[in-house]
């Protein structure tokens, strides 16, 4: 230095052991994530799966539904997401089989009374001519209206059998993102047990 003092000595040292935060890593990959262009997403998981070992399975099952799908569920997957896995896990919604298998949580909220009220919306969702988010919910929200339902009784149970699970995108997209055929086929299998 040119005035001779030293800048960093050992007094500036903490005794605490270094560590590595992995939550805060998480963190700004989720605010990574969030900010990357959805086609730029794609190519980083079709990447990745090429190197898991289920990678070839994952990449198999949505070239099945087409990649158009997953790239349409990207902005509503993208704000729950820290990692790539993280997307991946819950676009499985998409890729599922038929008939669902239901996480426990997901079994509870399809008691005897969200299966009735899936048998008296079933009907009116196969009505619906023009399949999108606002039509769904249009039929939906005057489904609960007329039934004297809150919503938090009967979104739960749709979410529950579209997905398998009580987590997932708004269940509007998720229902505009599967179809219509699909969407009552997945309400028919949880009503037929």
């Amino acid at each position: 230095m040119p005035d001779g003092r030293c800048r960093f000595d050992f007094d500036g040292l903490g005794k605490s052991p270094a560590r590595f935060d992995f939550a805060k890593l998480e963190d700004l990959n989720g605010q990574y994530i969030r900010a990357t262009a959805d086609d730029e997403l794609i190519d980083h998981l079709r990447t990745m799966l090429g190197d898991l070992p289920d990678g070839a399975a994952i990449a198999a099952d949505f070239e099945r539904i087409g990649w158009d799908k997953l790239t349409a569920a990207l902005p509503s997957l993208k704000g729950r997401a820290k990692t790539l896995l993280d997307l991946i896990d819950g676009a499985k919604f998409l890729t599922a089989q038929r008939p669902l298998s239901l996480n426990e949580k997901a079994q509870k909220l399809l008691d005897e009374a969200a299966r009735t009220n899936l048998v008296a919306l079933q009907p009116q969702l196969a009505t619906v001519t023009d399949w999108t988010l606002e039509a769904i919910e249009e039929v939906i929200r005057a489904f609960a209206k007329e039934a004297d339902l809150k919503l938090g009784k009967v979104l739960p149970p749709i979410r529950a059998a579209l997905t398998g699970r009580t987590v997932s995108p708004s269940i509007f997209e998720v229902m505009a993102l599967l179809g219509q055929t699909e969407t009552l086929a997945r309400i028919s299998d949880q009503l037929t047990d």
